[in-house]
């Protein structure tokens, strides 16, 4: 069987990708399934600290983590590389690890730095090239949005949706990043509204502060659909949650 091949991309910075795509990984391998998380450029982070992979192993266990470029200032990739007089990053490079990742695992995620039209070189590139470069270089690739839950995401959403239509490159859903302990109004009603947004399911979400749970295998689990491997129910969940 064919590795599946993850690009998790947000909403904006700071609406969970990291804890998210542990989550995924983390669900993968309680499955016995093999991961590797590639994160194709890491801003913000100087030489020998962890980056956003190792987080993803620290939070999931036992995988395979790689970078592809760091560079030190927390800027879009484009901005980062230029200041610091550093290498763009380019799609080819991308698909080439991707190839080499997806031959040795069942599941390949690869961690966007914000959201999906952030820059990595001078030509405008972004995650959505090179995830598009990956389909074109033959290997099967899905996009997995991670939205925040709250007002004004919808548009967000929506943007991202016609983005990737735009570009044929294919939404596997829409994964709450984090979820308050005591949502509002416009989250409960953003249950049912993300889905229409995206044109795509909801996938999960993960409550406020996943990253600091003691119990994050099953925290994971119980916050991602099966789709992702988990045993979330959308219904029940919208239910539960629905606006009074």
């Amino acid at each position: 069987m064919s590795a599946r091949i993850l690009f998790v991309t947000g909403t904006n910075t700071d609406v969970g990708k990291t804890v998210a795509t542990a989550a995924v990984a983390s669900a993968a391998l309680r499955a016995g399934r093999t991961v590797a998380v590639l994160k194709p450029g890491q801003t913000g982070v100087a030489p020998g600290e962890p980056g956003d992979a190792a987080e993803v192993r620290r939070l999931a266990g036992e995988l395979t983590i790689h970078e592809l470029a760091r560079y030190p200032e927390p800027l879009a990739p484009d901005t980062a590389a230029r200041r610091a007089s550093m290498p763009y990053l380019s799609p080819a490079e991308v698909v080439a690890e991707v190839r080499e990742l997806a031959a040795t695992h069942d599941l390949v995620l690869v961690e966007g730095a914000g959201g999906l039209l952030v820059r990595y070189d001078d030509r405008g590139r972004t995650l959505a090239d090179q995830a598009r470069a990956v389909l074109d270089a033959g290997l099967a690739a899905e996009v997995l949005l991670i939205a925040s839950a709250g007002l004004g995401t919808l548009n967000i959403v929506s943007l991202t949706a016609e983005a990737l239509a735009a570009r044929e490159l294919p939404l596997a859903g829409v994964l709450i990043g984090s979820w308050p302990a005591d949502p509002g109004l416009a989250e409960r009603c953003n249950l049912a509204d993300l889905p229409r947004s995206a044109g795509a399911p909801l996938l999960g979400a993960l409550p406020e502060r996943a990253g600091t749970a003691e119990d994050f295998a099953a925290l994971a689990a119980a916050s991602l659909a099966p789709a992702l491997g988990g045993d979330w129910d959308a219904q029940h969940f919208a239910h539960v949650h629905r606006p009074e």
